[in-house]
């Protein structure tokens, strides 16, 4: 029986052991070597995940507020003085008279002297001056001038023209300033109220919030304005030059 079965054994056995081998084969081939039918397909654009991204560098820390030295700031200041230490002084050519400083908040004063040397105000004067201070000697200078910044009284003196009411939400309806970045204005130089009004309205000034407000302003507006604040008590004062007969006191 096995000797007539065996030519049909024989070949069966000899398919099987090539179908062991063909599989074996297949089996061992690498998957990077499969063929291109049993790679998985690619994922549409949309589905991929996008690379990951480097964390961002953290924010730098803000610089600290400088801390102004009135004595070294009178110490640099002497050409300052030349200007702003004079009764009455007026500037030229347009003529207006210098702005008074004492009394006014520092950290105004030093954000002034900034836009001075950045260019963000216009006065060619102002600009010499400023551009060759530091961010210590800015302090120092508005902490000087300043002197002993005006307190608010937060009572109205008198009517607020309409032309200023809106003013007074910044600098105070008795003239002082609401917070210490804004200019108090009570007392001041009222053609000086004017010529400022007139920078921001034209760009010499590039101060965003106040050129929005000035742009709609007519001259009889800002002659109200200034007209008002310049008379409100109690007053910014020029700060007197020492050991001179200029001076103010």
């Amino acid at each position: 029986m096995w000797r007539e079965r065996g030519p049909a054994m024989h070949a069966l056995s000899i398919a099987a052991i090539a179908a062991c081998v063909l599989a074996g084969t297949v089996l061992a081939r690498p998957l990077a070597q499969a063929s291109p039918a049993q790679q998985a397909p690619p994922q549409p654009a949309s589905q991929q995940q996008p690379p990951a991204q480097p964390a961002a560098p953290p924010a730098p820390a803000a610089p600290a507020a400088l801390t102004g030295d009135p004595h070294r700031g009178k110490t640099i200041s002497y050409t300052c003085l030349g200007c702003h230490g004079i009764d009455g002084y007026k500037n030229a050519y347009p003529m207006y008279s210098v702005p008074k400083l004492e009394g006014q908040n520092p950290e105004y004063l030093a954000a002034a002297l900034h836009a001075y040397r950045d260019g963000d105000r216009s006065h060619i004067t102002m600009h010499d001056q400023a551009e060759t201070l530091s961010d210590q000697d800015i302090a120092d200078i508005a902490s000087f001038f300043a002197g002993k910044p005006l307190t608010p009284t937060n009572k109205p003196q008198g009517t607020v023209p309409q032309a200023a009411q809106l003013c007074t939400s910044c600098h105070g309806q008795d003239g002082v300033a609401i917070a210490a970045t804004y200019p108090s204005l009570a007392g001041q130089h009222e053609d000086y109220l004017v010529r400022a009004l007139e920078e921001y309205q034209k760009g010499g000034r590039k101060n965003p919030v106040m050129r929005s407000f000035a742009a709609s302003l007519k001259s009889s507006d800002m002659a109200e304005i200034a007209r008002f604040f310049s008379g409100l008590t109690p007053a910014l004062r020029t700060e007197p030059r020492p050991y001179s007969r200029f001076g103010a006191q």
